[in-house]
């Protein structure tokens, strides 16, 4: 029997959530097939056998959550493929009630624990809601603790307080399962929503978040666009579309103003002498920052090459780790949904962000006298005030105004 374990993710990532099972039990499985499918707080992962075998035991079910190690299906190398043996991994493992419960091998002696035995599920949860595994009573034959336990120990307190409700000669509430009177539907947010919704919070209480304002009239863009579009696509085999311009005027500025490309760590500041743009992308389980290496390196063509494979891989759900880390200051553009103006939040621990809007045509004052519909965007810069003054972030997305502006001057800028 060979035990099936969660790999290794990634030097930040220690956890995940079984997303789905790829193979039932009993179905014979090939040496580098995927088993499971992995949610973790930035993509999702699949983990392949290392044997050819038949799936004979499935110990975590789809929302689950299980930590790098945690064995979480058994996998039969000596089986034909055609159905499932009953064996289990532990030939000593009791039948009937008992077999059911972890063996001897999985929970330690209670001489031997230094904490009380609880799966990752429940230690996390416990974690999250600020409680003591040692105060928790498990209802497991053997005293594991599980997530049911932590939520049943979470719940107690309120039952208690009930009575104090009588003494104020108020109307008891009655107890049930939604605080609305009106139909609702509960949804569990997904891992990588949590961690969304987690940095966006976080990212609010560390830095000092400001944002500053400007316009850019795209005239020159579009008409260069317009004009050089056809032979570009024939070239180059991609369209030629804004964010290319947009990167290369934010990289230019960046090397005028390099604050908005470093980080605080401690009491540092970390001045990143390369350019890696985080472009996001809305992808179908929530928003991602897929990241543009050495963009000041690249061309027009393989800075738009290459978001437009990243943007295909986020909405097939098929980034790596490695394609979503490292970025130094990030690109986001809320006009493809129609946003006219936005205050985007920072993307941690980075000091910059650059927010593009949907284009409009407006009437611009071309001077005392000419008036002139000209199709204009709103552009925003969230910056972090503890290490980047007011002066500098103005003049930062005036830079990248004027480059916009006059387009022609980025093939100057590399």
């Amino acid at each position: 029997m060979i035990e099936i374990k969660v790999p290794e993710l990634a030097e930040s990532i220690s956890e995940g959530t079984i997303s789905q099972w790829l193979i039932n039990v009993g179905e014979k499985v090939n040496k580098g097939q995927s088993v499971v499918e992995l949610e973790t707080d930035k993509v999702n992962l699949e983990v392949n056998a290392e044997y050819t075998g038949v799936l004979s035991k499935v110990l975590k079910q789809p929302g689950d959550t299980v930590e790098v190690g945690d064995v979480i299906a058994i996998l039969d190398e000596n089986a034909g493929g055609e159905t499932a043996p009953a064996q289990l991994v532990n030939e000593e493992k009791p039948t009937g009630e008992a077999a059911n419960q972890p063996s001897a091998q999985s929970v330690p002696e209670p001489q031997q624990m230094t904490r009380p035995v609880a799966s990752p599920a429940a230690r996390k949860l416990a974690r999250e809601l600020g409680i003591d595994l040692n105060e928790v009573k498990s209802s497991d034959l053997l005293g594991r603790i599980r997530p049911n336990d932590v939520k049943a120990h979470a719940q107690a307190p309120a039952a208690k307080e009930e009575p104090k409700v009588e003494k104020v000669n108020k109307p008891a509430v009655k107890q049930t399962e939604t605080e609305f009177d009106k139909p609702v539907e509960r949804v569990k947010m997904s891992r990588r929503r949590q961690t969304i919704a987690k940095r966006l919070v976080e990212v609010q209480h560390t830095a000092a978040m400001l944002t500053t304002f400007n316009e850019v009239d795209m005239s020159a863009i579009m008409n260069l666009r317009k004009k050089r579009k056809d032979a570009f696509f024939e070239k180059h085999d991609v369209r030629l579309g804004f964010m290319s311009f947009f990167t290369k005027a934010v990289v230019a500025a960046l090397k005028q103003f390099p604050l908005l490309n470093a980080e605080i760590q401690g009491d540092e500041l970390v001045l990143k002498k390369f350019y890696d743009i985080g472009i996001a992308v809305a992808a179908p389980e929530g928003l991602v920052v897929p990241v543009v290496r050495d963009a000041n390196q690249k061309s027009f063509a393989e800075i738009e090459r290459e978001i437009s494979s990243l943007g295909k891989k986020a909405r097939d759900n098929a980034l790596t780790l490695k394609e979503l880390q490292g970025g130094t200051f990030t690109i986001t553009n809320g006009g493809v949904f129609g946003s006219l103006m936005s205050t985007p939040i920072l993307n941690g621990p980075q000091v910059g962000i650059l927010g593009m809007h949907k284009i409009q045509t407006r009437p611009i004052a071309i001077d005392e006298e000419r008036m002139e519909n000209r199709p204009m965007m709103y552009i925003a810069l969230s910056y972090d005030h503890r290490i980047v003054d007011g002066k500098e972030a103005v003049s930062f997305l005036a830079t990248v105004k004027e480059l916009l502006e006059d387009p022609e001057s980025l093939l100057l800028e590399g």
